[in-house]
């Protein structure tokens, strides 16, 4: 199992685990029951996301096309442009 990326928040984590999930990568959101102590413990470094280590590779290369993601020309409403309403 490795570690393979430190999401922002639980948000993004359980968001690129459904992602991962959705491509066939079992993905493990490490950490997520250490946030209710964040006044106690570092904020930083309590999220992880790990996978088997046969699966590392292909969920790096997934995560880093999804955060290297633009919306599309014209998905934006013209009320709030430049921001991906999903």
């Amino acid at each position: 199992m490795q570690r393979i990326y430190e999401p922002e928040n639980l948000m993004e984590g359980e968001l690129l685990q459904g992602m991962l999930a959705s491509e066939g990568v079992e993905a493990h959101l490490v950490g997520r029951d250490l946030l209710g102590g964040a006044g106690e413990l570092p904020v930083f470094g309590l999220l992880g996301l790990a996978v088997d280590n046969d699966q590392a590779q292909y969920a790096r290369e997934l995560i880093a096309a999804y955060n290297a993601a633009l919306p599309m020309p014209g998905d934006e409403p013209d009320s709030f442009p430049d921001v991906l309403v999903c």
